[in-house]
């Protein structure tokens, strides 16, 4: 049984409204954060990147499907795999429902993962999924953007991953940032 303080209504009344003041604190910090996130310069892309989808062969540019945003969601599906990440997958299960939204938005949403397209549409199709997805395998496309390492780079050490440098790996044992090195 958890230990919690009992009080008076009068008392959680106070500490509500107190807490309510600090919620609304984090959300204004929340909104100035994604305003100045907004705000962040864009970056060309030069490098023609391919990708293998539903409908064939596409470049990078093909993905926005004739908006002006793309928001990429790297899932974890590696070409050995057997079925997608859970994480990625419990996150995905909410991605049909966000695609109007976003294009309402002028934004295509689309999953990339390296494993190879026929594997993709088979998890997709058991997991009941309709959004883009579109395989990456062949491309440097998740090694240019931080999402993948190989194992060289995990020994040499100094790899950018989740915008901050990481040490080398220990040992031939050390499975420290193994993850990160299979999507």
């Amino acid at each position: 049984m958890t230990k919690h303080k009992i009080g008076s209504r009068e008392e959680w009344q106070a500490a509500r409204e107190e807490l309510l003041q600090r919620e609304k604190e984090h959300t204004r910090m929340g909104d100035e954060l994604a305003r100045r996130r907004q705000e962040l310069p864009w970056v060309r892309i030069d490098k023609e990147y391919r990708f293998e989808t539903d409908e064939g062969m596409a470049s990078l540019a093909d993905l926005f499907k004739g908006r002006s945003q793309l928001l990429v969601y790297h899932f974890m599906f590696g070409p050995d795999y057997t079925a997608g990440c859970p994480s990625c997958s419990a996150i995905a299960d909410g991605f049909d429902g966000s695609v109007v939204h976003l294009a309402n938005h002028d934004v295509t949403l689309s999953a990339v993962s390296r494993a190879p397209l026929a594997k993709l549409q088979a998890y997709k199709q058991r997991m009941g999924w309709r959004f883009l997805w579109a395989s990456s395998l062949g491309s440097d496309f998740n090694l240019d953007f931080n999402v993948q390492v190989t194992e060289e780079q995990q020994r040499e050490g100094g790899i950018e991953y989740n915008y901050q440098r990481e040490p080398a790996l220990q040992s031939p044992g050390d499975e420290r940032g193994r993850a990160s090195s299979q999507p």
